[in-house]
């Protein structure tokens, strides 16, 4: 059974950082995907990063280029967004998101995911 699990939100100052991490267990491949993506209250789901799950590859908003860093940790079945000097706007509960099977469409497209997690709440403060 997959199942996909956040966890690392909270509060923030703005100008700290934070770690998010999404465990992943079940069945992936080399092809499979993950992705990071938030929804802020009263606002569309958005993209935030995403990476193949072999590593080779990692994509990001405009928002989080620079700030951000998506990344697979030693234990390989975990995938981390660390976040960096964040601001008051990132404010939003973050969502991991997997998709197993090997895809031709973008990896910011929400659509393409398969399994998603629960959330979890990033709140940074002015």
């Amino acid at each position: 059974q997959v199942q996909v699990v956040e966890s690392g939100g909270g509060l923030v100052q703005a100008g700290g950082s934070l770690r998010l991490s999404c465990a992943v267990t079940g069945r992936t491949d080399s092809s499979s995907r993950v992705g990071w993506f938030r929804q802020a209250p009263g606002k569309n789901r958005e993209f935030v990063a995403a990476i193949k799950w072999n590593g080779s590859i990692q994509f990001y908003a405009d928002s989080a280029k620079g700030r951000f860093t998506i990344f697979r940790g030693s234990a390989k079945d975990t995938v981390y967004l660390e976040m960096n000097s964040l601001k008051p706007e990132d404010t939003a509960v973050y969502y991991c998101a997997l998709r197993i099977s090997y895809s031709l469409r973008p990896y910011f497209e929400a659509n393409e995911y398969e399994y998603w997690g629960q959330g979890t709440q990033v709140t940074v403060s002015s």
